[in-house]
C-alpha cells in the first residue's frame, strides 16, 4: 500500500467514525425556541410595527467591527519581510489601540451591557 491510498484510507475511516459520533453524540430535546427559524428575538408571527432594542444591532456593529478588524491585521506576519517592518508593526499597533479604546469607551458608557 503506498503512502497516498494510506492517507485517503485514513481520512475515510476518520470521516465515517466522525459521522457516525455526530449521530450518537448530541442529545435531541429541541424546543420551541430551538425550532424557531428566527434567532434574534423578534417574534416572526407578530405585528412588524412594534418597537426593539437597538442594543442588539449595536452589538451586531461591534462585531462586524471587530471581525473587520481580524482582516486588517491579516497581512501583519508578512509585514517582517519588508524593508521597514517598524514602520508596519507601528500601523498595526495604532489600530489595535484606537479599536481598544473604542471598545473601552462602549463598555464605560454601558453600551455592552444587553440586560438593563
Amino acid at each position: 500500500m503506498n503512502l497516498v491510498t494510506s492517507i485517503i484510507f485514513i481520512a475515510l475511516i476518520l470521516s465515517i467514525i466522525l459521522a457516525l459520533v455526530s449521530f450518537w453524540l448530541p442529545q435531541m430535546m429541541p424546543d420551541h425556541e430551538k425550532l424557531s427559524p428566527y434567532e434574534c428575538g423578534f417574534d416572526p408571527l407578530g405585528s412588524a410595527r412594534l418597537p426593539f432594542s437597538l442594543r442588539f444591532f449595536l452589538v451586531a456593529i461591534l462585531f462586524l467591527l471587530f471581525d473587520l478588524e481580524i482582516a486588517l491585521l491579516l497581512p501583519l506576519p508578512w509585514g517582517d519581510q519588508l524593508t521597514s517592518p517598524l514602520l508596519t508593526f507601528l500601523w498595526a499597533s495604532t489600530v489595535l489601540a484606537l479599536l481598544t479604546v473604542g471598545l473601552v469607551y462602549e463598555w464605560m458608557q454601558g453600551g455592552l451591557e444587553w440586560a438593563e
